[in-house]
């Protein structure tokens, strides 16, 4: 009979490597994923702060237009403007994300034809910011 215990050892060193190998690229992948959604998160945010950076700017005037171009993660179909004291615009899309609420816009005047929607065309939104000379409040409309 010969000796067997180094069969054994190297197919459970192999198997160890094995499961090894599983856990650290499960772990890999969860790290992939967790870093695309906040990635996203962090668009959807800019998003808000620099439309509400746009506003502020175009409020501070006394009249003008301005093309903006935002970008935001194309799980996102669109934003939409709605006349809620809470939440005047969210996003429309598949899973729930958050909306929020932009200062200084003309809530009722852009939803007077009910809710406003702005398309997420690959990634960027369009959108016309302006305000008419003696208005107190910015407008947005589509491009």
């Amino acid at each position: 009979m010969g000796d067997k215990t180094g069969q054994m050892k190297l197919s459970f060193g192999m198997i160890f490597s094995i499961i090894l190998i599983i856990i650290f690229i499960a772990f890999a992948f969860y790290g992939i994923k967790n870093f695309l959604e906040l990635q996203d998160s962090v668009k959807t945010a800019q998003f808000m702060n620099g439309l509400q950076a746009d506003v502020d700017k175009m409020w501070q005037s006394s009249g003008g237009s301005q093309k903006v171009e935002y970008l935001l993660p194309s799980k996102i179909d669109a934003v939409c403007f709605e006349n809620d004291e809470y939440e005047n615009f969210r996003f429309r899309s598949d899973k729930f994300v958050g909306g929020g609420k932009i200062e200084h816009i003309n809530i009722t005047k852009i939803t007077e034809e009910g809710d406003f929607c702005v398309d997420n065309i690959n990634g960027k939104v369009k959108m016309i910011i302006e305000k008419s000379y003696g208005d107190a409040l910015v407008m947005i409309v589509k491009e």
